[in-house]
């Protein structure tokens, strides 16, 4: 009797064994499943945005001294002009049109269909009969003049764009006009550096 009841409960501790390594599968399996879903959850929502709506993009360079630095790490905006067209003082980011492959930071300062002037340190933007000469104090507020010499009429579907730091970009100054399909988005947002974190103002002129 002593052995039938020895070997049932070696039977039964054998069993709850089973059934404990058994939940355990259970439970690990469960756990793949629920952290693939939100794996697969993340991507379907983060990928869209990431490669259709926001793009990061870091500086490399000083053009765009004062306002953004080398290795600030900016949000760009791919949206929205989709449904709106860029304007004056837009900081936008583009594809290089000589070579694609290659993106740059510029401000927008000619619209299409307008005249670029740039004499004697100044830039005078015409359409028309309209003029203005550019004031650029409320982003530039220490720049003396622009660099230049040259007369360009925009096609109805080109930007002129400029580096903030007039003495050291490279732009339409010298490479020309802008196509529109060439502009990539709008630059939003600063992520980093931490202390200038910030959201990128719209000039007004």
């Amino acid at each position: 009797m002593e052995e039938n009841i020895k070997a049932q409960n070696l039977k039964n501790g054998s069993e709850e064994k089973n059934d404990s390594g058994s939940g355990k599968i259970k439970k690990y399996i469960s756990f793949i499943r629920e952290f693939l879903k939100i794996i697969i959850v993340a991507a379907v929502i983060v990928l869209p945005i990431r490669y259709f709506l926001f793009q990061p993009f870091i500086v490399k360079g000083e053009s765009m001294a004062p306002n953004f630095q080398s290795g600030d790490y900016l949000i760009v905006d791919e949206i929205s002009y989709r449904f709106l067209t860029p304007q004056r003082g837009d900081v936008v980011v583009l594809s290089y049109p000589p070579n694609t492959s290659q993106r740059f930071i510029k401000r927008i300062i000619g619209l299409p269909g307008e005249t670029v002037v740039i004499k004697n340190g100044e830039i005078n933007l015409s359409k028309e009969e309209k003029s203005l000469i550019l004031d650029e104090k409320k982003y530039l507020p220490n720049l003396s003049e622009t660099e230049g010499d040259l007369r360009l009429n925009l096609a109805s579907d080109e930007y002129f764009v400029l580096g903030d730091n007039r003495g050291f970009s490279y732009d339409s100054r010298r490479w020309g006009a802008l196509p529109r399909k060439y502009i990539i988005g709008k630059v939003i947002f600063r992520v980093f550096p931490i202390s200038t974190m910030s959201y990128i103002p719209e000039p007004s002129y």
